[in-house]
This record gives structure tokens, C-alpha cells and sequence, in this order.
């Protein structure tokens, strides 16, 4: 409406002068007309602007979807005639439609008029960027036959090339800044280590001070997360997580941010084991109820913050059921190979496993590993070893297997074939020396199941394969567990709310044979917790159990203490394995806290925390000693512990005299308080006096005692009650 144009616009007067002088030559009297009454066309506003165009231009452009990122350009095709168009299509379909739906006519290759040749290229399109990428995986480097490798790129890659310089200039040289220590908190004096607690909406960074019996706060800091707090593999980083993605923190004291990571309403992170790399993710529903939700992933740089990869689609691309329910997509999608090198990641798909590498985060050997129906796979903590599982098939004629394969060259070392399985576990020890296959397997009547293990030695010639059977096959599994850095291993098994603990070792009496050490029976407990360093273990019933904690020694095979911590929802060891914590985290709605313990169970300090979310022990790298310096401390504990013993005594005789000191001032600070009050009473005695009309009765001598009896009726028995009533 001309009211919305005109009407609320200030008439510019050269506008005006312009309308006036037109009306003039058309023979119009302007003030018979009512402005506000004009209506425009739809889209017309004859050259007046609004106040709306003003905001408009005012407002930063909307961010939209360009360029070719869904097409790939494929180089090096045979250079054919008319009459074999339709072959080198279908071969090239062949190929490409793999990674992904062609679109309909996004197969285009140009043909030279003069000649009516191919030129030897050809572009393909495909719906999405994600498989454009696996396109270019699959097909850069592929061998067409002797004389033709293709060579593919992404379209929008070409604009990228053709910005580089004919000239090379080097580098500009930029002057070193040096950087925070990282490793700082390494260096601590008194050899003590860190956790962080979130609870409610601080997260608090302490020193675990044990000697003082007390923790100290190093940084303390509100609503420094959205969701949680997650600290890297070797400890260097502290990762938050917020709406428009997640960041990492370091530093000695004051946690300085170091790198943030774009990824708009992340909810889950995961570091790499070398710290290298991070991966975000995030989900969205679909807008079809039938569809599956759409993940997305990105790998970063953790010290540079670079994407280096980003993968998109439905949830079933990342599990090996193809179409699923999103609630069964497992965390972490990608799986790193052992070591800190980072050289390896994979996910699971329908019928593969691809495996990455980090050079150029593309498949190896251009193509995933095809397993038929494989369900599951772990790697090696040590090697780039894969152990996967693949379930029985054609109503049990093909039975199930669990393989092992080795990465790069995807080479099977060693197999084994399972009969009647209902479910399979694998269970790595943490030096990668055994794998521990759980086998569920069904009874002859197929009514029931019983378990057993399968043992892999991996560093033995040849891999043997042990098998272990429980003394109760009827037994169910509800917990198994590696010794780290050991050869041992636990199980609780049992069917009642009292299950037994038994202890194995796979090297006994310098034999390589598992054999059964003992048994602990009727245990309430559903949770193993081994120290760090191995020997020590905690049998613990948490959660919905009774929270007792049992410290037991399994060199000696004995208990060293029984306590408890009723609403105990975790147990977390120290790095070090000298301390341990139970946790009441917020799963229950009251005592929420931490009890930190020695290692044999003496109870040192607690600490009650309302809302505790999270309590975490900060990870630390591995030694730098060697294995060998390691065994020469351990033999001569006894030397190398005087000086921590001294230490302990002078901590200990310096807290007797913190003690001393402290009562001390706290008698001083009582008689100087009574003195006070003395005083003050003093100096009120002759205001005392006048109120009492001059009489002094403040001394205890002047006051008169009497006693005074007084009668009281306590109860009235039922006689006397009955008897009021009769009369």
C-alpha cells in the first residue's frame, strides 16, 4: 500500500518536485487525491523506498549452498567412439555407483564434435558432498586396465587450483612465540595428581593432597560446559562442550583456552589415543518419522583446529545393521588403532569395516575391508590389529568366527570358528598380549544358554587358542576384566544377588596355560576395578548393590579391608595407583560425594558435593622409563623408599605442629574472648547496681537458695478412672 511506502516514508522534496511536475503536464490536481488510498502491483514500488529495503540491506547476506562440492571430474578414460559410449558409461557406473545414487543424466561425458571422440573425462553427480568424497576415495588411483589409472577430484577443487600462483614465493618467516608449558602439572613437587568435578554449574580443578588428608582447589569456574567435561587421553587438554561446539583448555593454573572446534549443537567428543585428533558429533531428526536421523562427524586437528574430515548421512551408515533404530548407533562411531601414533581409525558398516588412514584420511588401499555380516570389531590397544566378529548365517550351516587382521595389508593372521552362539564379547588386555573372547552359546535344546572363553596369545608363534569353561557352566557372566600391565584376569559369574569372583592367570609355574588361581565366593558385588598398576583390585557393588568395597590383594590372593560407601555410584583409581575414589555422582539425589582411599582401603578425607555430575582423575602419559629401569626399581622398592618414608614422617610431624599451633591459637582466641566479656561485665556493674536500687547481687554468695516441693499428678491408673464413673 502506498501508506506503507508514502505514507510512514518522509518525502524526499526532489521526489516530490519530480511528482508535482508530472502531475502538471497530465493534468492532475495532486490535492485531490488521496495518497494513502493508491494500492501498487504486487512487487512494484516504483522506484520509493522503504524503511524495509533500509534493514534489508542493513542485514548480512543468507548464507546459501554453492558451488559443484556433489560432482566429480574423472581423468584418464580411454578416449572411445560413438559405438563404445554405452560400454565405457556402464563401466563407469560400475565403478562410481558404489560410493553413492547417481543422479539421473549426472553422468556426462563430453565429446569432442570434430572428432566425435570422448576427451577422455567425464563429470558424475551425485545428491550429496559425502559421496562425492567416497567417490573420489574409491576411484582416485583405481587401474582401468594397463594403459589408464583414473585420476578423480572434486569439482569445486579445480576453482582451488587454479588460485595458486605461477610464481613460488616462499613462506614469511613469523617470529617464535613461545608457549605455555603444557605439561606443567606434571613437574609437582610433591608428586600429586589432579581430578576435576562438575557439579551443579561449576567445574573445579583440585590437587588430590592425600598427605594432608585434604584436596586443594587449582581452578574453579561457573558454567564452563553446556553438557560435560572430558580430559584427553595424556591429560594435556580439558575439553567442554557447548551449543556452538567444543573447546580445549590447558595450562599450569589458569586453564588459558587454547583451540575451539566449530561444530553447531555437539553432543558427544572423542580424542584420539595420541591426542592428535578430536571427533565431534551431532544428530538431527529426520522430517520423515520413517526415515533413520542424520549424524554428522568431524575429525579436527587438535592443535591446529583444522577440519580434516567431515562424514554425513543416515545412522545406518555407521552401524553394520544398514537401517536401524538411532537409539542402537554405538559411541564412538570411528575406533582408533593402538598406539599414540593416530595413524589408523575405522567404522563399522553393513557388510564392511572401513579403515582410515591419517596422512590423507582416505580409505586404505582406496576400498574397505568386505566382511559378510559383520556385527562387531575392536582393535589392538598396542598394534594395528583388528579383531572382528562375524555371527552364524544360513540357519547355522555357516558358523561363526572371530578373526584377526592385520592393517595396512588387511591380512587374516588368524581364525576361529564358533558353533552355536548367541552372543560374543572381545575383551583386549591392555598390552595387547591376549584377547579374551566371551562365547555365549546355546544348550542342545537350544532353551538356554552357557558361557565360555576363547584365549588368544597374540605375541605367541602362530596365535594359539585356549579354551576355558567355568566350573559352573551355568554360571552367567557379569563382569570380566584385564589385570593392566598383567597377565591376570577376573570374572564374576553366578546367578544369585551373592555371585563368586574367580581370579585366572595365563602364565602359571612358568607355563603358558590359563589356570584358575582361586575363587571368592558370594560376593555382593557386580563391579572389578583394578589399579592401574596392576596387584591391587577393588571388588565394589555399586549402584543398585549394597556399596561395599572390598580391597583385595591378588598377589596374595587375601583381603586387606572391607568398607562402604552406601550410595556409591563409581570407583575411580588414580594414575598412580596410590589412591582410589569412590563417587556418589547425582545418579542418587542425596549424599552426593567423594571418599578418596590408600590403596588398602584406609579411609583418608571425603567430601560432600551437591548435584555431582562428574568426578574424573587426570590421565597421565606413559613413563619414560624403560621397561628395564621399571623392574630395577621395583626390586630395590626398599632403597629408593627411604626417602618417601622421611618425607612422610616430616609431613607428618609437620601437621602434629600445624595441630599444635592451631589448639594453641584456639585457647588464646577463647581467653581473649572470656576476657571480653569479663571486662564488659565489669564495666557494666555500676549500671547494674542502679537498676537495682543501688543493691550488688552479682556475687553468688548474695543470692538465698530455697527448695520448694511441688506436687504433680503423672498419671491416673484405671481403677481410680473406673471408679469416678461408677459414682
Amino acid at each position: 500500500m502506498v501508506e506503507a511506502q508514502l505514507g510512514a516514508y518522509h518525502h524526499p522534496p526532489q521526489l516530490m518536485d519530480d511528482l508535482e511536475a508530472r502531475a502538471r503536464e497530465l493534468g492532475i490536481d495532486l490535492s485531490s487525491i488521496d495518497l494513502d488510498a493508491i494500492t501498487l502491483p504486487a512487487g512494484e514500488d516504483f522506484g520509493i523506498p522503504s524503511d524495509d529495503n533500509e534493514i534489508l540491506q542493513n542485514e548480512d547476506p543468507p548464507e546459501v549452498e554453492t558451488g559443484f562440492a556433489n560432482t566429480i571430474v574423472v581423468d584418464n578414460l580411454p578416449v572411445v567412439p560413438p559405438e563404445k559410449f554405452e560400454k565405457l558409461g556402464n563401466v563407469i557406473r560400475e565403478i562410481f555407483s558404489h560410493a553413492g545414487a547417481i543422479k539421473d543424466g549426472g553422468l556426462f561425458m563430453p565429446v569432442n564434435t570434430d572428432t566425435n571422440v570422448t576427451y577422455g573425462y567425464c563429470f558424475i553427480e551425485y545428491n550429496t558432498p559425502e559421496e562425492a568424497q567416497n567417490a573420489r576415495e574409491i576411484g582416485n588411483g583405481r587401474k582401468l586396465d594397463k594403459s589408464h589409472v583414473l585420476v578423480v577430484n572434486i569439482f569445486d577443487d579445480f576453482e582451488r587450483y587454479m588460485k595458486v600462483p605461477d610464481e613460488w614465493t616462499p613462506a614469511e618467516t613469523k617470529p617464535y612465540t613461545p608457549i605455555e608449558n603444557l605439561q606443567n602439572w606434571l613437574t609437582d613437587e610433591k608428586a600429586r595428581d589432579q581430578f576435576v568435578m562438575r557439579a551443579g554449574t561449576c567445574t573445579e580443578v583440585y590437587w588430590n593432597d592425600a598427605r594432608q588428608l585434604t584436596s586443594e582447589l587449582i581452578y574453579q569456574h561457573q558454567f564452563w560446559t553446556d553438557s560435560f567435561i572430558e580430559w584427553s587421553p595424556l591429560g594435556t587438554y580439558l575439553a567442554t562442550v557447548h551449543k556452538q561446539g567444543s573447546q580445549v583448555w590447558g595450562g599450569k593454573d589458569n586453564f588459558e583456552r587454547l583451540m575451539r572446534f566449530a561444530h553447531p549443537q555437539v553432543e558427544l567428543i572423542d580424542f584420539s589415543p595420541g591426542e592428535r585428533f578430536l571427533v565431534t558429533y551431532s544428530s538431527r531428526k529426520p522430517s520423515n518419522p520413517r526415515d533413520t536421523h542424520k549424524v554428522i562427524l568431524n575429525i579436527f586437528d587438535v592443535r591446529t583446529g583444522k577440519l580434516m574430515r567431515n562424514f554425513n548421512g543416515s545412522a545406518g551408515k555407521f552401524t553394520s545393521a544398514g537401517n536401524i533404530v538411532f537409539s542402537a548407533l554405538a559411541w564412538p562411531c570411528f575406533r582408533w588403532a593402538g598406539g599414540k601414533d593416530d595413524k589408523y581409525f575405522a567404522k563399522i558398516g553393513k557388510n564392511i569395516i572401513s579403515v582410515y588412514e591419517t596422512d590423507t584420511f582416505s580409505l586404505v588401499d582406496k576400498k574397505s575391508l568386505k566382511v559378510e555380516n559383520v556385527v562387531d570389531f575392536c582393535w589392538s590397544p598396542t598394534d594395528p590389529l583388528i579383531a572382528l566378529f562375524v555371527p552364524e548365517s544360513g540357519g547355522g550351516n555357516q558358523p561363526a568366527r572371530v578373526s584377526l587382521v592385520q592393517i595396512p595389508g588387511k591380512e587374516e593372521l588368524r581364525q576361529k570358528n564358533l558353533f552355536s552362539v548367541s552372543d560374543c564379547r572381545m575383551y583386549w588386555s591392555n598390552n595387547g598380549e591376549y584377547l579374551a573372547v566371551q562365547v555365549d552359546r546355546y544348550t542342545k535344546t537350544k532353551k538356554s544358554t552357557y558361557a565360555g572363553f576363547e584365549l588368544f596369545r597374540i605375541k605367541e608363534r602362530d596365535i594359539p587358542i585356549e579354551v576355558l569353561e567355568l566350573d559352573n557352566k551355568n554360571d552367567k557372566i557379569m563382569a570380566f576384566s584385564w589385570e593392566p600391565k598383567g597377565h591376570r584376569f577376573a570374572v564374576i559369574h553366578g546367578d544369585g544377588p551373592k555371585p563368586d569372583i574367580s581370579f585366572y592367570s595365563m602364565q602359571t609355574a612358568n607355563t603358558s596355560r590359563v589356570s584358575k588361581l582361586t575363587t571368592l565366593k558370594s560376593k555382593e558385588a557386580n563391579a572389578l576395578c583394578w589399579c592401574p598398576t596392576g596387584h591391587f583390585i577393588i571388588i565394589a557393588g555399586l549402584k543398585g548393590f549394597s556399596g561395599k568395597l572390598e580391597f583385595y590383594n591378588v598377589d596374595e590372593l587375601e583381603t586387606m579391608a572391607i568398607r562402604e560407601h552406601f550410595t556409591a555410584t563409581d570407583i575411580k583409581w588414580d594414575p598412580s595407583g596410590r589412591y582410589v575414589a569412590s563417587v556418589a555422582t547425582a545418579v542418587h539425589g542425596m549424599e552426593n560425594g567423594f571418599q578418596i582411599w590408600s590403596f588398602k582401603g584406609n579411609p583418608l578425607y571425603n567430601l560432600s558435593k551437591d548435584h555431582l555430575y562428574q568426578f574424573i582423575w587426570r590421565p597421565k602419559p606413559p613413563t619414560l622409563l624403560t621397561p628395564e629401569k621399571e623392574e630395577e626399581i621395583t626390586k630395590n622398592l626398599k632403597k629408593y623408599s627411604k626417602k618417601y618414608e622421611e618425607e612422610d614422617r616430616h609431613t607428618a610431624n609437620k601437621m602434629t605442629e600445624q595441630e599444635r599451633t592451631k589448639r594453641t591459637q584456639l585457647e588464646e582466641e577463647w581467653a581473649s574472648w572470656v576476657a571480653k566479656w569479663k571486662q564488659l561485665h565489669e564495666e557494666e556493674r555500676a549500671r547494674r547496681m542502679e537498676l537495682r536500687d543501688g543493691e550488688a547481687s552479682d556475687e553468688e554468695e548474695e543470692y538465698e537458695s530455697k527448695e520448694v516441693e511441688v506436687e504433680e499428678v503423672v498419671g491416673v491408673t484405671e481403677e481410680v478412672v473406673a471408679y469416678e464413673l461408677d459414682h
